[in-house]
C-alpha cells in the first residue's frame, strides 16, 4: 500500500511539473509576441513619419529625385516585411535598408541651409531621432525575450514539453551591423534636434550584458520636462503614449 501511495505522489509531482513546465513555455511565448508589439508600434510611427519629411525635403532639393526615391522604396520593403515575430530577421533587414537610405537622405540635406532652418523639417527630425531610441530600446527587451525563450526551448527537461506546448524557438531582431556606421546629423540652429542612427553604446553590447526593462517601464526622450513610457498591453491607448509635441 505504500508503494502505491508514492507511485501516485510521483505521478501528480510529475503532472504538476509537466503543467508548470507547459504553462512556462507559452506565457514566454506570448511575452515575445508583446515585445514584438513594441516595436511594431514604434516601426508603424517610423514609417508614418517619412512620407511627410520626403515631401519636406522634396522642396528644398527637387535634384534630389534619387536619393529620394531610394527612401520610398525602401520604406516600401520595410512595410511588407515588418508584422510578426516568425519573420524578425527579414523585418530587421529591410529595416537595415530603411536606415541606410535615411542616412543618405540626411547626409544630402546638409547641402541645403534652408531645408534644416525649415521648422517643420526640425520637428520632423526630432519626431524620427525620438523613434529610433524608442526602436533601440524595444529591440532590446524583445531580444532578451527572446533569449529566455530559446533557453527554455533548448534546455532539458523543459525542451520535451515544446512540443506540445506549440511553442518553438523565435528569431532575434537584430540591426544590420551596416547601419552602425550611418552618418549622425546636427542641426546648424542651436536648438534644433539633432538626428543619430548610430547604435548606442548598450545596444552593442552582447544581449547579457544590455539593460532589460519591460514595456511598461522603457523610457524615451523626454520634451518640456516630460516623462513618458511604453504601455504594457491591457493598459488604457495600448501601444505607446507620444509626448504633446505642438503648441
Amino acid at each position: 500500500m505504500t508503494w502505491v501511495i508514492i507511485l501516485l505522489l510521483i505521478i501528480v509531482a510529475l503532472a504538476v511539473a509537466a503543467v508548470v513546465m507547459y504553462n512556462g513555455l507559452v506565457k514566454q511565448r506570448n511575452t515575445v509576441q508583446e515585445a514584438w508589439h513594441q516595436i511594431d508600434v514604434e516601426l508603424t510611427r517610423r514609417h508614418d513619419l517619412i512620407p511627410n519629411l520626403v515631401e519636406t525635403v522634396k522642396g528644398y532639393a527637387q535634384h534630389e529625385a534619387k536619393t529620394l526615391d531610394d527612401v520610398i522604396r525602401a520604406r516600401g520593403a520595410a512595410v511588407n516585411t515588418h508584422g510578426s515575430p516568425d519573420h524578425a530577421a527579414d523585418a530587421a533587414a529591410a529595416e537595415g535598408e530603411l536606415t541606410q537610405a535615411l542616412g543618405r537622405l540626411i547626409s544630402v540635406s546638409e547641402a541645403y541651409p534652408d531645408l534644416k532652418a525649415n521648422q517643420n523639417y526640425q520637428q520632423l527630425m526630432g519626431e524620427l531621432s525620438a523613434t529610433e531610441d524608442r526602436i533601440a530600446s524595444a529591440r532590446r527587451y524583445y531580444n532578451a525575450c527572446v533569449r529566455d525563450l530559446n533557453s527554455k526551448v533548448d534546455s532539458i527537461p523543459t525542451k520535451f514539453m515544446a512540443g506540445p506546448a506549440g511553442v518553438t524557438k523565435a528569431e532575434y531582431y537584430e540591426a544590420d551591423e551596416a547601419t552602425k556606421g550611418a552618418p549622425q546629423v546636427n542641426m546648424t540652429n542651436a536648438e534644433a534636434p539633432s538626428v543619430q542612427f548610430d547604435a548606442p553604446q548598450s545596444q552593442q553590447r552582447p544581449y547579457n550584458e544590455q539593460p532589460q526593462l519591460p514595456p511598461s517601464q522603457m523610457p524615451y526622450p523626454t520634451q518640456g520636462g516630460q516623462s513618458n513610457t511604453f504601455q504594457a498591453p491591457g493598459q488604457q491607448g495600448y501601444g505607446v503614449e507620444y509626448p504633446e509635441q505642438r503648441k
